[in-house]
């Protein structure tokens, strides 16, 4: 395992004509070039991908989830394989959540506090609490490089009184974790914490988390409680408004975006970091991401057609299977349908992601996003 090397995170390339950077974010399983997508793993995989075909791919980092691992398996079946990176075979770097936004989203099986989160389990119904200390015990047993403090994920389009409430506990919260952070450091371990801005829409709320957050040291910082409602430009303002004043030398971390589109606005904006379940999620559903829009490949109208999902995508379904092949799988149910178009999708993100990098470092960056924006807003290509 690599030693950390300071600084943690360093600026590699701005660009001049926008907010976007280059970054290198070092952890204690590997580098990270920014901007960077993280694929996400909820129970501890990729749903339809061996760690090998991820690393294939070009995958840097994975997302785990905390609350599904706190449910199943449990803490003690993580803890006797050494942590999360053993239990499933994967050696790059981990980011976890603090099961906050899915404990929140049970509604009505939970009670929030100032504590924490009562909440009864979605699998058995038992009873659970989950508070920051209990958070961060968890994600410290899962060893993941990279934890995020327990905050509270209202949707942005809640009253602003409930939005008030949660931006109250999230900044109480965060001491908490690093309280729990810093105890874990003296006694040898080497996570990273992020703290999580919150806020809505409403820009006094956002910087007011935004500042006291920043006077606390954290290893990086995330724009929380987007793409749950609001407008997409709201989501770009607000997540303009949070990029503008986080700290240049730490990482920015958009929580649970999102399209293609979505991503490459918000590198513009000054993000560097992204998770989402989309191109995992579309590609069960028979849809896949290509750069002239999604194509919803279970279609009758692709039933003859031989041409790959995405004519000159180098991924593997791309160079073997012909749509009318994978359309096929889909329609009689073979898991091989669902598998071959999460490849294509996750190669689709991770593919963009470099891009994006190549024409930051090139300084061209602004006229790829124009082009890839206007693209996918054209019509999908005839068939």
């Amino acid at each position: 395992m690599p030693t950390l090397e300071p600084p943690l995170f360093a600026c590699l390339q701005h660009a001049t004509d926008c907010a976007a950077r280059a970054g290198l974010l070092v952890t204690p399983h590997g580098r990270i070039e920014t901007p960077a997508f993280m694929p996400v793993g909820t129970r501890a995989t990729v749903k339809m991908l061996t760690p090998a075909e991820l690393h294939t791919l070009g995958a840097q980092i994975i997302l785990a989830n905390t609350y599904h691992m706190l449910t199943r398996p449990g803490a003690a079946i993580i803890a006797a394989h050494g942590g999360l990176h053993r239990f499933m075979a994967w050696d790059g770097p981990i980011l976890t959540d603090s099961g906050g936004f899915q404990v929140y989203s049970l509604a009505d099986l939970r009670n929030i506090t100032d504590a924490g989160v009562r909440f009864k389990s979605h699998i058995d119904g038992s009873a659970l609490f989950l508070g920051p200390r209990e958070a961060m015990q968890m994600q410290q047993t899962l060893g993941s490089d990279i934890a995020m403090a327990f905050d509270e994920c209202p949707p942005s389009t809640a009253d602003r009184a409930i939005i008030e409430d949660a931006v109250r506990r999230t900044l109480a919260w965060a001491r908490v974790c690093l309280e729990c952070r810093d105890a874990h450091q003296q006694a040898g371990g080497r996570q990273l914490l992020f703290g999580i801005v919150q806020g809505g829409v409403h820009d006094d709320l956002r910087l007011r988390c935004l500042e006291e957050l920043c006077a606390l040291p954290f290893d990086g910082f995330a724009i929380g409680g987007l793409a749950v409602g609001e407008a997409a430009d709201e989501m770009y303002r607000v997540t303009e408004l949070c990029a503008q004043h986080l700290p240049a030398g730490q990482p920015r971390y958009l929580m649970g975006v999102g399209r293609p589109e979505d991503i490459v606005q918000a590198v513009l904006r000054g993000v560097d970091m992204f998770d989402c379940v989309m191109p995992t999620r579309n590609a069960r559903n028979g849809s896949a991401f290509t750069a002239d829009g999604d194509l919803a490949i279970k279609s009758g109208r692709f039933k003859d057609d031989l041409r790959p999902v995405e004519p000159g995508c180098a991924c593997y379904a791309c160079r073997t299977f012909t749509r009318s092949y994978i359309r096929h799988l889909l329609n009689v149910g073979e898991a091989l349908g669902g598998q071959l178009l999460t490849m294509h999708n996750l190669h689709f993100y991770l593919t963009l992601m470099r891009d994006l990098r190549a024409a930051l470092q090139a300084n061209h960056l602004t006229a790829f996003a124009r082009a890839f924006l206007a693209r996918r807003a054209a019509s999908q290509p005839a068939d």
